[in-house]
């Protein structure tokens, strides 16, 4: 077996307080100086740009459409894939928000999911 040394860099044998003599700012002053940069720092203001609204108030606008919307229509809309839209529906649209979420399927056609409102019971 074989062993190592391992350098290890030796401590300077100025005290902290000579170090601190040393150094022009205290600990403070130097965050403050640089919290100021940071400030001075920033970049300028852009005028923001209005989004559509968010990914679940897209797909909630889709399900609430007569015609509801499929499972594709949802992840084009978002570019969220399958379990995704699927999550969504069952976790935010059922359990969180306590909508009520039907689905139907024609024959020859794709599942469309809606959100059924009082007044179509």
């Amino acid at each position: 077996m074989t062993t190592k040394a391992i350098d290890k860099p030796v401590k300077s044998d100025r005290s902290a307080a000579a170090r601190q003599a040393a150094g022009s700012k205290t600990a403070s002053a130097r965050a403050s100086a640089a919290a100021s940069a940071r400030k001075r720092a920033a970049p300028p203001e852009q005028p923001t740009v209005q989004s559509p609204g968010t990914k679940h108030a897209q797909l909630l606008q889709l399900l609430n459409r007569p015609e509801g919307a499929s499972i594709e229509d949802m992840m084009q809309a978002t570019e969220w894939q399958q379990h995704s839209v699927r999550g969504f529906l069952a976790g935010t649209v059922k359990k969180k928000m306590g909508l009520p979420l039907t689905s139907s399927k024609a024959d020859g056609d794709v599942r469309r999911y809606r959100i059924v409102t009082r007044r179509e019971r």
